[in-house]
């Protein structure tokens, strides 16, 4: 069993913070599948949080069927960021992680995310005032470096172990790769052989197997999966039965219909009509991937008007594959 500071991730499989996407109606569907060990919220601006900004406090709220909680904070700014962590301890977060990952130009440009590793000075008062600031768990995500010619996440690693982190993620690419070419599993490797603290490895795991492999070949403690849980939620429940030395099945399409249709219903629910038509097309397009037929459904998608017209055209889909 993986323990971030006092907090057990058993199995040791954490959903990463990806913008977007990771909401509440999404974590929750994740846990109920089981298999994940920690889920992670999509990231929150240190700038909206502490100006209490209505469109990031939205994104906030979770609830105890979630737990364990990791909500990831960005920003350049050590005392916003230590308050942003207050403010997130305060809300009942069990980990608190720092964004120093992300890879998008407007982040890069505030210096934030991915931009501190290029930094080590900054990241590492960051580091410093977010812990002196919270005592729950503290962790921090990061990448190799700005260019591979500026790789700089040993030392990023070992600031944010003598800063006080209880435990450090690497997504070996650099902020110039974005997501293209391979992660570098190797550069987890020397992260683990280099620090205390335990190390979670994030990075082209698409399969159960590769899960697994991570794990074998780079000695991590911990496995991060983002883009791979949106074609398959199960991949959680999945690589933890095979961690565990058991086969896994793969989900029929009577189980991804009821997947579907109890995700949708709840985002209906809560989210407004240009929202919810929004994200029931981005998901559709996802979980029918690889599919039968799933592209005629996508193409048809871009034709309807309302989220429940989406809803009836993936019920009209999978009775047609004859999913009861």
């Amino acid at each position: 069993m993986l323990r971030i500071g006092n907090v057990a991730v058993e199995p040791p499989l954490v959903l990463a913070p990806m913008a977007g996407i990771t909401d509440r109606d999404f974590r929750l569907l994740i846990r109920r599948l089981g298999g994940c060990g920690l889920v992670s919220m999509e990231f929150i601006s240190s700038e909206g949080l502490t100006r209490q900004r209505p469109s990031t406090l939205k994104m906030l709220h979770f609830v105890d069927e979630e737990r364990p909680i990791a909500i990831q904070i960005f920003g350049s700014d050590p005392e916003k960021m230590a308050e942003a962590a207050r403010l997130v301890e305060g809300m009942g977060a069990d980990v608190c992680d720092i964004n120093m990952g992300c890879p998008a130009n407007k982040v890069l440009k505030g210096c934030a995310g991915a931009a501190l590793t290029g930094d080590l000075p900054l990241a590492g008062r960051i580091v410093r005032a977010v812990r002196a600031a919270v005592s729950v768990p503290l962790t921090v995500k990061f990448r190799l470096g700005l260019r591979e010619d500026a790789a700089t996440f040993l030392e990023v690693g070992r600031i944010c172990q003598d800063e006080g982190a209880d435990a450090v993620t690497l997504h070996p690419r650099t902020a110039r790769q974005q997501f293209t070419g391979r992660a570098e599993w190797g550069a987890i490797g020397a992260l683990k052989r280099s620090l205390a603290i335990p190390v979670v490895g994030n990075g082209d795991v698409t399969t159960p197997e590769q899960a697994v492999a991570m794990r074998r070949e780079t000695g991590c403690d911990a496995v991060m999966i983002g883009r791979a849980s949106l074609t398959n939620p199960w991949i959680f429940s999945q690589a933890a039965a095979l961690l565990g030395g058991e086969p896994y099945a793969e989900p029929s399409l009577a189980e991804r219909r009821t997947l579907m249709r109890a995700h949708f219903h709840e985002v209906i629910g809560r989210e407004d009509e240009r929202t919810a038509l929004h994200k029931l097309r981005r998901f559709t397009g996802w979980y029918t991937h690889g599919l039968p037929d799933g592209r005629t459904l996508r193409r048809r998608l871009s034709e309807l008007a309302s989220a429940q017209a989406v809803l009836g055209a993936v019920e009209d889909y999978f009775l047609a594959q004859g999913a009861a």
